[in-house]
């Protein structure tokens, strides 16, 4: 398993990193077969396991906390916050007053006394990005987090985090985890060089597009159920124009795979890997079946002419779908934010 700087930290991370977010209610739900998928990702070299508190309402945490007794020092534990949490109106959010509450959660679900990385899961428009960083520098001089990170922000936003913590004496992010796979490439146009212009560790999610690039969706055939497919139907509506377009960059993307004697899996990982703003590609397998799968695309290499070819198929900086982008800002969702108010 290759390791690589996790940006200018001095730490070392595996090139592919285990997401956790299919072991519990929403996915894997013996906790026992979840704990041998992460003990066989670790066996194979993976020192870098991410989760977060929303991920089946924190049963994801408490999986990763039995998985790692014994074992935590070996591990770069790396865990989120943001989501909405049971059913309270404030158990959820960016604010001062979760976070200080929620990562007492979080080390309890996790079994250890401190988290290696501590994300904001996604920007917050109504809370102040200095009131995050200033709860989030405080545990980290109390020894409860290492390092701060986010999940899914703007190049706008990734900067401003930049700015507070130089301008306000806050510990500054050190990491995002954006979206990023043969489908959705948008974080090619600004986020990936803005992280590179401030040494920023890169740990995408979804590199294999939800599922849409593990072969099972195929123009010709009947499209499978999923767990996913359940939860957001929009996202894999086959009569969806985007969804239809990423099909059919799926079956050229599958013979470009063929001709390059790789499976399809291998030459999703094996793509995000080359960027070199990427440090670690973040897998999310439900089964040990679907770990061995993808174990093997951290030793693949991709030519100058399969990547030139994959260019031509889905353009650089191209998201086939705007579902894909994991966040959609309220200037454009919230129709009051663009307009002034009507006279009379």
């Amino acid at each position: 398993m290759p390791y690589r700087a996790f940006g200018r930290t001095g730490v070392k991370v595996s090139s592919l990193a285990l997401g956790t977010m299919m072991f519990g209610e929403r996915g894997n739900r013996d906790h026992d077969d979840s704990i041998r998928v992460i003990h066989r990702a670790l066996d194979a070299g993976i020192n870098l396991v991410d989760t977060a508190d929303v991920y089946s309402q924190g049963e994801s945490e408490e999986i990763v906390g039995k998985a790692l007794v014994g074992r935590r020092d070996d591990v770069v534990l790396a865990t989120k916050f943001h989501g909405q949490i049971g059913t309270e109106v404030n158990q959820f959010g960016n604010s001062r007053r979760w976070i200080i509450r929620e990562v007492e959660n979080s080390l309890r679900r996790l079994q250890t006394d401190h988290i290696d990385l501590y994300q904001v899961h996604r920007p917050e428009d109504d809370t102040d990005f200095d009131e995050t960083l200033g709860a989030l520098s405080d545990l980290v001089h109390q020894g409860k987090i290492r390092y701060i990170g986010t999940s899914t922000f703007q190049p706008s936003q990734i900067v401003e985090g930049q700015w507070i913590a130089e301008k306000r004496g806050r510990e500054r992010p050190v990491s995002e985890q954006p979206p990023y796979s043969l489908l959705a490439r948008g974080v090619e146009r600004e986020v990936l060089p803005v992280a590179g212009k401030y040494d920023l560790a890169v740990i995408p999610w979804s590199p294999l597009a939800g599922g849409w690039l593990t072969g099972k969706y195929r123009l010709d055939g009947a499209q499978p159920e999923s767990s996913r497919a359940g939860r957001q139907p929009g996202r894999f509506e086959i009569d969806n124009p985007d969804n239809r377009a990423k099909l059919e960059a799926v079956e050229a993307l599958t013979v470009l795979a063929d001709q390059a004697g790789i499976p399809l899996i291998h030459l999703a990982l094996a793509f995000v890997l080359e960027h070199p703003a990427i440090t670690s590609a973040i897998i999310g397998p439900r089964t040990l079946e679907q770990l061995e799968g993808q174990l093997g695309a951290a030793e693949v290499r991709l030519g100058r002419d399969i990547l030139d070819e994959i260019d031509k198929i889905v353009p650089p900086g191209t998201n086939l779908s705007s579902r894909d982008a994991g966040y959609s800002s309220p200037a454009l969702d919230d129709s009051s934010l663009r307009r002034r108010n009507p006279a009379g």
